[in-house]
């Protein structure tokens, strides 16, 4: 429980950060003046308005993709497993960069990544399952077939894209989140996903350690792999429709509370949760922050976070 509350603590600081910082700093109290409806009418613009959707936006995507990494590296029992490996960003960079071709407003972009998501989902579980039951191998790798061939596909439409939507389709493969005007449903969505997974933390912790222990145990070996595999897709493809393609999150975030915490399902889940969510809200600020007035897509920092943070972790735990 301390572990939780620490997080949650990390939580709320990274957003109050994210609040506050920006061209123009606003001071801790002119943000929770904004926040209660008083203090000045530009800096309450500036906090309700532009800071806070974005932070919001950044902190449920961070806890989507932990929450999805932590169901993924179960379902198929690697600590290393990612929430993108199975093909939902390329199926949502698909349909998302299709919509921007095509000049379609903001709403619709956001509808075809969540459509193009939920397609490659389809597709992936569809395949892997053939005339039986798919394991875990087999989903991996038509994960993998799928994401190479979204791929393609997305470098085929960047390269006849107009040159005036390129840079645009760029940004958003590279993750951004300053055009997540509506974060509520995603937080909205993190809370649900978590109430779902929480009741079969229990049969989560069996399963990871093994499907024959698991059976003779009584546990639903094949609803709970579904219920897992559609429940980390649903959370990835709302996160990459709300930021983009955001990597690294989904895999260091629940590999590292792993590695605090230990393998509890029932403390690893939240904690990731939380974890993620201040992860993501920290790069947010500091991609928009560093260089400013200039912007760093979100993605770009995360990996320049991820990939050493991963490399260390191989290193130490070779295994």
């Amino acid at each position: 429980m301390f572990a939780l509350a620490g997080l949650a603590l990390t939580g709320l600081l990274c957003l109050l950060w994210a609040l506050a910082a920006g061209e123009i700093a606003v001071p801790l109290v002119g943000v929770l003046d904004a926040l209660s409806g008083h203090g000045d009418d530009m800096q309450a613009a500036i906090v309700r308005e532009l800071r806070l959707p974005r932070a919001v936006a950044a902190f449920a995507c961070g806890g989507l993709l932990a929450l999805a990494g932590a169901l993924m590296q179960v379902l198929l029992r690697n600590p290393l497993a990612d929430p993108y490996v199975l093909g939902i960003s390329g199926g949502a960079a698909v349909g998302a960069l299709a919509a921007m071709t095509f000049g379609l407003v903001s709403w619709m972009v956001d509808g075809a990544a969540f459509a193009g998501a939920l397609a490659a989902m389809a597709l992936v579980f569809g395949l892997s399952r053939g005339e039986g039951a798919w394991t875990q191998t087999r989903l991996l790798l038509t994960g993998v077939i799928v994401a190479a061939g979204c791929g393609a596909v997305v470098s085929m439409m960047l390269a006849l894209a107009p040159d005036t939507r390129v840079q645009s389709m760029l940004f958003w493969l590279m993750g951004d989140a300053s055009g997540a005007a509506r974060p509520w449903p995603a937080l909205a969505l993190l809370a649900l996903g978590l109430l779902v997974a929480m009741p079969f933390s229990r049969d989560l912790n069996v399963l990871a350690r093994g499907e024959l222990g698991a059976r003779a145990l009584g546990v639903p070996v094949e609803r709970l792999r579904l219920l897992v595999y559609v429940l980390a897709s649903l959370l990835t493809a709302v996160s990459v429709t709300q930021v983009g393609s955001v990597g690294f999150v989904g895999l260091v975030v629940p590999h590292l509370i792993r590695l605090a915490l230990g393998n509890d399902q029932r403390l690893l889940l939240p904690a990731a949760t939380l974890a993620g969510g201040a992860l993501l809200t920290a790069a947010d600020t500091a991609a928009r922050t560093m260089i400013a007035p200039m912007q760093l897509p979100v993605g770009v920092l995360t990996a320049l976070i991820g990939v050493p943070v991963f490399l260390f972790l191989l290193v130490r735990h070779p295994r």
